[in-house]
């Protein structure tokens, strides 16, 4: 993974000393809290219903050990021993009293974190596929494409003002595990006629109060560009963003007002200006980037008889293997992943013993390195064939095994009225209930792979836009209630969901669940995943499932 140079780290520490004495000064009562807010947000310290949340970045999603046992000892020392992964594959503390924030802060910067560009209306940590540098089916490691923008955008002097909060995802996959069609800018590097690797440039997706697939703006971009067109892309955005209208300002907004064409036009007339002096990464800058995404892999058999012997003699570890195990492009690895969704606990929380305890198997069994996928689950990305019973014994007796990888009892779902002072509804109680229902490991393997998808209000933190099952939480006369959309995906063949009904009592979600899903075991044909038999079925089955006892 990228190790911060000297300039970085500098950076960083400067960063923090400079927030130090804002927090100061507020404690102090010299500035009030209206003026310390836009201080405390740009470094992605957040006033929440109980206490300050602060949101650490994770850039592209990738830890070492060191990153890890840094942020448990954070969550022991100065929270309450647990953190909250998120779908921008970030950790939030819940718990953060002001004035710790500074001591935080200069933790990290220890270990070359930060929480800048967490919030603002800037650009955002930028994502990349978890399973980067370590799949067969990518065509490029997608994090040495975020790492550059990382180092291009960090405080871009001009972007730092956006009219609204801007997000980018990069993948290089067959499979886009970025929900990429859902950013701001989605990025899909693809192989030109002549062999020359370049991006589909998608731009003008988002969830909210108006949710947007990308549209395509550029079907091949030459990788020697991407930065230059990046500065078109946002420049356009900057001229004509809605600075007048919080709910208008996204650029989702201003692409499907233009017009797709009309906006890919004025990008394109913005890019031709600046030939003459285009700014875009140097050949042996991208080179020193790229050494740092090049593990050592030993030569190894592509067949474990260990791991054949101990599926053969323990069904539960198989059950672990077919569903959180995946291969690798190294023959004699494979890609492990670590659930956080324990049916009945808070999807994608972690305590700081399980963030100590995967850091050691990381440092053990996986080459140093960890990573956070958008699900709210963690992936341990190169471990050998004969350390997967090993490390599943270990991650099983932290109660880190669950073998659910996109099934029905891998939620996401975001802190909702529990924690958010946005939210209009509790998102983790529901989850909780709907997992508890479909508890039993037997029944969740046989519905097969089922995404729902949970939010606590309309900006759609939780996803549920794009999940097969999506739920918002929504307020009705102080009593919270519930909507469903159905087939949802984020994924290449991307759709938002289609309303089910009338928004349901809290008390009936988990219920209304339960009935879909049988309603889609009645219905499926050949194997077909929920998606498949909803597009096949409609909505009307369903529908009629859920309110069938309606008044």
């Amino acid at each position: 993974m990228y190790r911060y140079d000297a300039i970085d780290k500098q950076f960083v520490a400067d960063r923090a000393a400079e927030f130090r004495e804002q927090v100061n000064r507020r404690l102090a009562g010299e500035i009030t809290e209206d003026q310390f807010k836009p201080i405390r947000l740009m470094n992605g310290l957040y006033l929440q219903l109980h206490a300050y949340m602060l949101r650490i970045a994770i850039p592209y999603g990738t830890l070492d050990s060191q990153k890890l046992r840094k942020l448990a000892y954070i969550a022991t020392t100065y929270d309450k021993g647990y953190g909250h992964f998120t779908t921008r594959t970030n950790l939030q503390l819940h718990w953060i009293k002001l004035k710790d924030a500074p001591e935080i802060l200069d933790h990290l910067a220890e270990v070359g974190m930060h929480a800048m560009q967490t919030s603002g209306n800037c650009i955002r940590n930028v994502t990349a596929d978890p399973y980067a540098g370590a799949t067969a089916d990518e065509l490029d490691d997608s994090r040495v494409w975020a790492e550059v923008i990382r180092q291009w955008s960090t405080l871009h002097p001009e972007f730092s003002y956006l009219p609204r909060k801007f997000k980018i995802a990069v993948t290089a996959a067959a499979k886009d595990r970025t929900a990429a069609k859902v950013y701001d800018i989605g990025l899909h590097l693809r192989r030109g006629r002549g062999g020359e690797l370049g991006f589909e440039v998608m731009v003008g997706g988002g969830l909210g109060r108006s949710p947007h697939l990308s549209s395509t703006i550029r079907e091949f971009l030459p990788t020697r560009h991407l930065l230059s067109y990046m500065e078109a892309i946002l420049r356009v955005y900057n001229r004509h963003g809605r600075r007048d209208n919080i709910f208008k300002a996204r650029i989702k907004i201003l692409v499907a007002s233009l017009g797709a064409e009309e906006f890919a036009r004025q990008v394109e007339e913005e890019w031709a200006k600046t030939e003459p002096s285009r700014i875009d990464v140097p050949d042996t800058e991208l080179a020193r980037i790229r050494g740092d995404f090049t593990p050592a892999f030993e030569t190894l058999a592509a067949r474990s008889e260990a791991l054949e012997a101990a599926k053969a003699a323990d069904p539960a570890f198989a059950r672990f293997v077919r569903r959180n195990v995946h291969p690798h492009k190294q023959p004699g690895y494979a890609l492990v992943d670590v659930s956080l969704k324990v049916p009945g606990l808070t999807p994608g929380d972690m305590s700081s013993e399980q963030m100590e305890l995967v850091a050691d198997l990381a440092q053990r069994y996986s080459q140093d390195e960890v990573r956070v996928t958008y699900q709210q689950n963690l992936l341990l990305p190169h471990v050998k064939l004969d350390d997967v019973p090993t490390v599943w014994r270990e991650l099983a007796a932290a109660g880190l095994a669950t073998p659910n990888i996109d099934l029905i009892t891998d939620i996401i779902a975001c802190p909702g009225l529990d924690y958010c002072a946005l939210a209009n509804a509790r998102a983790i109680p529901i989850a909780q209930h709907i997992a508890e229902r479909f508890a039993d490991p037997d029944r969740a393997e046989a519905i097969g792979d089922l995404n729902i998808k949970i939010s606590g209000c309309i900006n759609a933190c939780g996803h549920h836009h794009v999940g097969h099952i999506g739920i918002l939480g929504v307020d009705k006369k102080g009593e919270e209630f519930y909507q469903v959309t159905l087939g949802g995906t984020p994924e290449d063949n991307a759709a938002l969901g289609q309303m089910l009904g009338p928004a349901l009592p809290a008390a009936k979600v988990a219920e209304a669940v339960e009935q879909m899903v049988e309603v889609y075991l009645k219905e499926r044909k050949d194997g077909e995943r929920f998606l498949d038999t909803f597009r096949r079925t409609g909505v009307a089955p369903f529908k009629e499932a859920v309110y069938a006892d309606a008044d």
